[in-house]
């Protein structure tokens, strides 16, 4: 072999280490044993391990499985999204109380635990959720999952599999579950208050012509984009089912109306949609309007609600698509109130109930005998304090509707509906200018407002707000309730003492949310529970289960620990040793095995003597408080059961313990 020169040694060294370092930060930079999937049209992502596989269903539906097999696969996580009914679209996902109807479900389940139910109210979405344990006719399956609403939809994923399979597959399923979030915009949303208002202008026409002769219409809508008025409009002939005063534009664009009937009797809101050229009624009722009066006028806020008045201005009504509500702002007209009042009130006066709004909350009403303008603080519900003659109006009757909207320019215009004219009135000069000639009862729009923020759900908590944990007492073997059981509680904001259980086993608990709090359960013939509980924010549910002292079961010391290579206790140890005593205080048949171990630092032989001599610690601890020596035995193991790794020290120090075994006495 020729010799190789030292310079060239060197720079071969030099390059391998290169190599080396290289090939070891490109294995540091690898991707994790994970693989992403998103869906941008649904707007979401999540990660799923290597090793398990997609099964692809009717879209945006899908399944992650482990193993080859799906119709065998020992763990599926399935992922489903939905519409929300029509019903539910609007209405806040968290008032309905799905931590209620999901913990009824659960709890019906044949042998049921529920480990987790809890819900959240992110703003931009809200979730539920869970994980629960039952029995069916296969064996014992656990189940965890999360339900997500957002923009009208209802997103599930869940996985399941038998309890069998938890070592192999759970933590897998439960990072998957977990992983989910939304990603971008991903499908439009369905509710209310996120829809975008158009600049589409829309009228009642009062008449039509039918064989040459002019009748009453009052159900054909007329359609211009934005303030156009002088283009010839697009006809909706003879859409809404009934002659109609009234019109209103949502900001789903949709128009909303309601018969001009003096029926003196609830009246449902009928819904329009110009781009579909369908309708349907609504859910929403009108209180009755009083005898001799008519629905006169609608219009519509920036908050996107809807508002309806009588003839006589004495019922002013507020539908909230947003949160699917009816409620009467007034019952008493409030220019009543204004010191000008008599001039435009007298008997037989024309109406003034026809009306619009303006971004600022302020309604314009118009007097129908001269066009003269009156406006009321929809807030404070106080008149203005002038009247506002208009120059430029013919002099006869019939103002039938006030408009305001915005242009292309950005600037807000005032429409008026006048005897047989649209106009437009300057209001700082208080001058109006003809736009275009037609007879029309009610005028809708709404391009003046933008949908403000969706109101936070009254359902959501704050990090600081109160919430409440609902959960069992139960038999950990059977899963049967214990209504007998002792539960105590507290913690910040909550008194001490006991609860109350139901005959179910039942408790419901308040506190305040992200606070820790204390619980305890006892029943005879049990191992109590005591455990220190954070409420989330937001409603919650979790089970609590006991224990029976049954010959063999093993209860768990985990504050029970010493120093490293002694039988000498840390200081921690003491409430678990005592939690221990009163057990075998108020249980005087128990007897008990202590089994000392130790981590596998050392000689095997000594870690054996040195958790005897650990075991002989804590039995003298508790003969020195009263137990009687001979209902506790002991045995030590030495490193031979580790609870943890011992690669390091965090997790050694958990494997130097002593274990309880129930030897009988129950």
């Amino acid at each position: 072999m020729l010799p190789i020169p030292d310079g060239l040694l060197t720079r071969l060294i030099t390059l391998l280490l290169a190599l080396l370092a290289a090939g070891l930060r490109a294995q540091a930079q690898a991707p994790a044993e994970w693989q992403s999937f998103t869906d941008a049209r649904t707007g979401y992502q999540l990660a799923y391990p290597h090793g398990w596989l997609v099964h692809e269903e009717v879209a945006p539906a899908m399944s992650f499985y482990a193993g080859n097999d799906w119709e065998a696969a020992p763990a599926v996580v399935g992922f489903t999204v939905q519409p929300l009914p029509a019903g539910r679209v609007n209405r806040p996902p968290l008032a309905a109380g799905p931590v209620d109807s999901l913990w009824q479900a659960l709890t019906a389940l044949p042998q049921a635990q529920v480990l987790r139910l809890e819900q959240h109210d992110a703003g931009a979405f809200q979730e539920v959720r869970y994980e629960y344990t039952f029995a069916d006719s296969a064996g014992r399956r656990r189940v965890l999952g999360r339900r997500l609403w957002r923009g009208g939809y209802e997103f599930q994923l869940e996985y399941r599999a038998a309890t069998a399979h938890d070592a192999a597959t759970l933590a897998a399923g439960r990072q998957l579950v977990a992983s989910f979030a939304f990603a971008g915009p991903g499908l439009p949303s369905r509710r209310y208050a996120d829809q975008r208002c158009d600049d589409k202008i829309y009228g009642i026409a009062a008449l039509r012509a039918h064989d040459g002769i002019w009748e009453d219409d009052c159900r054909t809508l007329h359609e211009w984009s934005g303030l156009d008025l002088a283009a010839a409009p697009r006809v909706h002939r003879r859409v809404l089912p009934f002659q109609s005063y009234a019109l209103a534009k949502g900001f789903d664009n949709c128009l909303y109306s309601v018969t001009k009937s003096p029926t003196d009797q609830p009246e449902r809101v009928y819904r329009y949609n110009p781009a579909t050229r369908r309708g349907e009624y609504t859910g929403w009722e009108l209180p009755a309007q009083g005898p001799g009066n008519v629905w006169i006028s609608a219009a519509t806020d920036r908050r996107g609600d809807l508002y309806f008045q009588t003839s006589d201005a004495h019922l002013l009504v507020r539908v909230s698509p947003a949160t699917d509500s009816v409620v009467t702002v007034w019952e008493t007209d409030p220019l009543r109130q204004a010191a000008y009042y008599p001039a435009i009130g007298f008997a037989k006066a024309g109406t003034h109930a026809n009306f619009g709004l303006d971004e600022t909350g302020k309604l314009y009403d118009v007097y129908s005998t001269d066009g003269t303008l009156l406006t009321v603080d929809l807030a404070s519900q106080r008149p203005g304090p002038e009247l506002l003659p208009l120059t430029g109006l013919p002099e006869q009757g019939g103002y039938s509707d006030v408009l305001l909207e915005q242009d292309g320019a950005g600037r807000r215009r005032l429409l008026l509906a006048g005897p047989k004219s649209i106009f437009e009135v300057d209001l700082e000069h208080r001058q109006a200018t003809r736009l275009r000639r037609g007879v029309y009862t009610d005028l809708a729009g709404c391009s003046l407002f933008r949908p403000a923020a969706a109101a936070p759900s009254v359902a959501a908590e704050t990090a600081t707000g109160t919430t409440t944990w609902l959960g069992r007492v139960l038999d950990a073997v059977t899963l049967r309730p214990l209504p007998q059981a002792r539960l105590q509680f507290s913690g910040p904001g909550a008194p001490a003492g006991s609860r109350t259980l139901t005959a179910a086993g039942e408790f419901l608990l308040a506190g305040q949310a992200g606070q820790a709090y204390q619980v305890q359960a006892q029943l005879d013939g049990y191992v109590p529970a005591d455990t220190a509980y954070r409420l989330p924010a937001g409603p919650s549910g979790q089970d609590i289960v006991l224990r029976p002292l049954n010959p063999g079961t093993t209860l768990r010391l985990d504050n029970v620990q010493f120093e490293q290579g002694r039988a000498v206790l840390l200081p921690s140890s003491t409430p678990d040793l005592d939690r221990l005593l009163t057990l075998l205080t108020t249980t005087p048949q128990l007897t008990i095995e202590l089994r000392g171990h130790t981590d596998n630092q050392g000689d095997p032989q000594l870690n054996v003597q040195l958790s005897e001599q650990r075991v002989a610690v804590v039995k003298a601890y508790l003969v020195s408080h009263g137990v009687a020596p001979e209902r506790i035995t002991g045995r030590g193991l030495g490193g031979a059961e580790p609870r943890a790794s011992n690669d390091q020290e965090a997790t050694r120090r958990l494997n130097r313990r002593v274990e309880v075994r129930v030897t009988g006495g129950r």
